[in-house]
């Protein structure tokens, strides 16, 4: 049974969200405040974190980045909830490390079937090394490596470079990437999410994240993932 922390200052969201939660099979703890979710976070060990991006005093972005620089919960999903509705608001939280957004007011069905799709993708994969020039991926160990420097990934940043490493040379569309990495439904989620992930992909192995030499655009197509050598 997969446990997950419900951190939100907002007492019925707490409660709608913790209820529907435990009737999908989930064991639940709750937090209010950004302090106290980091602290169950790294006493706990929650398998995901549903966090609101905008709660007083220490907010949901800066709880984000604290577990992503803490080695041992730095890749612990996290699920925002946002009211924000501006986009670049958004993707805040997705440069501090989270690895999916929900805007307030959302369907809760939506909200469990987001939670299932980062469960199953940040499952600990075991089959064989993959790599690609310089850069080397441990599927074991959830560890990335480019010219031997280990690389601290988020689970959907791993995730996503995984399934880029195993379609090498090919061109992937942001659709693809939407259905195949995050388990949208055909039609559904936004190209935003993708490209805020490859941004940050690129900021970390990159030299030079403008002039990518790893992960190329091509325009009104997708990306695609080369060897620089």
């Amino acid at each position: 049974m997969a446990t997950i922390l419900v951190a939100d200052d907002d007492t019925d969201v707490r409660g709608t969200l913790s209820r529907s939660l435990v009737r999908n099979g989930y064991e639940v703890l709750t937090a209010n405040t950004g302090i106290e979710a980091l602290t169950m976070t790294r006493q706990m060990l929650p398998d995901l974190l549903v966090l609101d991006m905008s709660m007083p005093g220490l907010d949901g972005i800066e709880v984000c980045r604290r577990l992503r620089s803490d080695p041992s919960v730095s890749d612990t999903p996290v699920l925002f909830l946002t009211a924000q509705h501006r986009l670049p608001d958004r993707l805040r939280g997705l440069d501090a490390g989270g690895d999916d957004y929900l805007v307030k007011p959302f369907d809760i069905q939506e909200l469990t079937a987001r939670v299932r799709a980062l469960l199953r993708r940040c499952q600990r994969m075991t089959t064989q090394p993959l790599a690609l020039g310089r850069l080397r991926l441990d599927l074991s160990g959830r560890r990335a490596e480019v010219d031997s420097r280990t690389i601290p990934l988020t689970p959907t940043e791993f995730k996503l470079l995984a399934y880029l490493l195993r379609n090498a040379g090919q061109v992937v569309s942001s659709d693809r990437l939407l259905q195949d990495v995050w388990g949208y439904p055909p039609g559904t989620g936004q190209h935003a999410l993708v490209r805020a992930h490859v941004k940050n992909l690129r900021a970390k192995l990159e030299p030079s994240p403008h002039s990518p030499r790893y992960i190329r655009t091509v325009p009104r197509h997708g990306y695609t993932l080369v060897s620089p050598d």
